[in-house]
């Protein structure tokens, strides 16, 4: 068979676009793909297709699912993080169903219905950014850091339950100091936003 583009010379080769038989002096070698000229350059000069949105990553249900603890987070395929959600949240229904102070029932119930409020707000910029991608991404809050946030929200709510079954956190010193753990996470918050202004 002859090359499709010199009829004197023998075909070596074959496009895999076209079929075209090639001759060595017409077959150009993409990483061990085989192209004639013409379509190479069309391959090369044509826009890359349109990426259709990631399926399963719409912000509006990713949000109304959040409203359910660990399911906004499964509908956006991260099923660690929907374990950690349920285990929270499960955890701070139990300790409000416990047995404690009402100076700690009153903390409780705010983290609870901060909690409850995060999880749909987590799922929707989850969704939002993995419409342009294939990887899960950090919510907005959390852009650009690394922190393993439920894993520190377990590990505190963990100890927390643990000193006080020890006998070595006295709920009635706790129901009236809690306060100061707002001021601390909110003057953390602080730094971090200037830091990252700065």
């Amino acid at each position: 068979m002859k090359c499709s583009v010199h009829p004197d010379r023998d075909a070596t080769n074959y496009c895999r676009n076209c079929g075209k038989p090639l001759c060595p002096e017409c077959t150009r070698d993409v990483r061990g793909t085989l192209y004639c000229e013409p379509c190479l350059a069309s391959l090369v000069a044509a826009p890359p297709p349109l990426r259709p949105a990631a399926a399963g990553h719409n912000p509006g249900v990713a949000l109304g699912l959040g409203f359910i603890p660990g399911l906004g987070a499964v509908y956006n395929g991260e099923y660690v993080k929907a374990l950690v959600h349920v285990l929270i949240f499960g955890g701070l229904i139990a300790a409000q169903s416990s047995d404690i102070s009402g100076g700690f029932h009153a903390l409780l119930g705010i983290v609870l219905g901060c909690f409850y409020l995060y999880m749909p707000v987590e799922a929707y910029h989850t969704a939002k950014a993995q419409q342009g991608s294939d990887q899960p991404a950090q919510p907005a809050f959390f852009a650009g850091s690394n922190r393993p946030v439920g894993a520190i929200i377990l590990i505190g709510i963990g100890l927390l339950f643990l000193f006080g079954n020890l006998g070595w956190l006295q709920w009635d010193w706790f129901a009236r100091l809690w306060p100061v753990g707002l001021v601390l996470i909110g003057v953390w918050l602080l730094i971090e936003r200037l830091r990252r202004n700065a």
